[in-house]
């Protein structure tokens, strides 16, 4: 089964399932967007649930590779400039340079290239740009037995738990890291906060 028909699935059950466990969060991670307008990209913005937690005075762009995640999503989205868009957060439809902040919230351990999908966002970023990261990683040399064994299966249905943040940020070149903070089940969650040289 593809990650894509899986969400299908997945997608009435998503807000029940994790709305509640990352509402506080998700509202502290973006609670860092800046005061001044600028145009920000919703990286994997599934069914919404960063929506309400959004200042009005920016342009949102919400980018999913799922149909039926937007679609929960648009109803979110009505007091905040939001446009959807369907694509693919390793391949992003957007030119260098497009966007002053980024947020990946729960994106970087479901995409199955998360090196792709970093390299893509520090791409369409500004200089002098922000990234929010919310999501599950382990850290360097951690053991996590049992993460890594059932990972193989999960990661085909829903999302990978193998993912290391460090080796993805020393694979850019511009990103730097800002702030890292533990936020869920003991530090497997870390909300993450990044600047663009």
């Amino acid at each position: 089964m593809s990650l894509k028909h899986s969400y299908t699935l997945i997608a009435p059950f998503y807000d029940a399932a994790i709305a509640r466990a990352t509402h506080a969060a998700r509202a502290r991670s973006l609670s860092a967007l800046p005061k001044e307008a600028g145009k920000v990209l919703l990286a994997g913005v599934g069914t919404g649930l960063d929506l309400p937690h959004l200042p009005p005075q920016h342009h949102y762009v919400g980018l999913d590779f799922n149909q039926a995640m937007l679609r929960r999503a648009l109803p979110r989205a009505s007091h905040v400039d939001f446009a959807p868009v369907q694509g693919d957060a390793q391949c992003l439809p957007f030119a260098d340079a497009s966007f002053d902040c980024a947020v990946l919230h729960l994106i970087l351990a479901v995409v199955p290239q998360p090196a792709h999908c970093f390299a893509e966002i520090e791409r369409v970023l500004k200089p002098g740009g922000l990234v929010l990261v919310f999501d599950k990683f382990l850290r360097r040399g951690q053991p996590a037995i049992l993460r890594r064994l059932i990972n193989p299966l999960v990661s085909r249905v829903a999302t990978r738990l193998d993912v290391v943040f460090e080796d993805l940020l020393s694979e850019t070149s511009s990103l730097v890291l800002e702030h890292d903070q533990s936020a869920l089940v003991g530090g497997w969650f870390r909300m993450i906060r990044l600047r663009k040289l």
